[in-house]
């Protein structure tokens, strides 16, 4: 059985990854990728602490785990369509390019 430190370490890489992803890249997509895996990262966490918590079978960790990926799927529709939006626009998804606000 995987001691609770292993999860945290595992969670933790995963956090690191996808906030490296999140704040270097510049394609509006792999950012929402790098913001998933950070809450992916942070469901990890919530089902570890659950898991290796004083009451394993009260599921307190589980359903907060379930509500965050529904979370994760609403940012993640309404993200993706904020990106074709803008894509529609200005016909590019570099962040960079889209800084401005016009019409």
């Amino acid at each position: 059985m995987t001691p609770l430190g292993g999860y945290l370490l595992v969670a933790a890489l995963v956090f690191a990854i996808g906030l490296a992803g999140a704040l270097t890249r510049r394609n509006a997509i792999l950012v929402l990728i790098g913001i998933e895996l950070m809450l992916n990262a942070a469901n990890l966490n919530l089902i570890a602490f659950w898991r290796y918590g004083p009451h394993p079978e009260a599921l307190t960790g589980m359903m907060f785990a379930v509500f965050s990926i529904a979370v994760a799927a609403a940012e993640a529709a309404v993200g993706l369509g904020l990106v074709i939006s803008i894509y529609r626009h200005v016909h590019t998804t570099d962040l960079d390019e889209m800084n401005r606000m016009k019409g």
